[in-house]
């Protein structure tokens, strides 16, 4: 109820409606053994150092395992963005890419 010289504020629901519909995701790989994997990074956090750990602890883990650089797929965040992700497809198509590992940061 309203009360005189008080202040009125409509009340909102803090979430929004779904603007996407729901994606049932990709189906895991049972293994990463002879997969190529490739990095894509948005060249923000420290990706030149920790994409070659993750590929040293996976080689130890899978010894026929391959990958792709984050440079041959580009920048995912810069100036390029647009371009670079809707390239992507064809790129993980021509690279022959099983999975990909993003990193990003900020």
């Amino acid at each position: 109820m309203d009360k005189p010289n008080e202040p009125h504020y409509d009340v909102v629901w803090p979430r929004s409606r779904l603007a996407v519909d729901k994606q049932t995701p990709a189906s895991r790989l049972d293994t990463l053994a002879g997969k190529r994997i490739g990095f894509l990074w948005d060249y923000l956090f420290r990706g030149e150092e920790l994409f070659p750990a993750i590929a040293d602890e996976l080689r130890d883990r899978f010894a026929d395992i391959e990958f792709v650089s984050f440079e041959t797929f580009g920048n995912t965040h810069g100036g390029d963005e647009a371009k670079v992700i809707g390239a992507l497809p064809e790129n993980l198509r021509e690279h022959r890419i099983d999975a990909v590992i993003s990193g990003n940061g900020c």
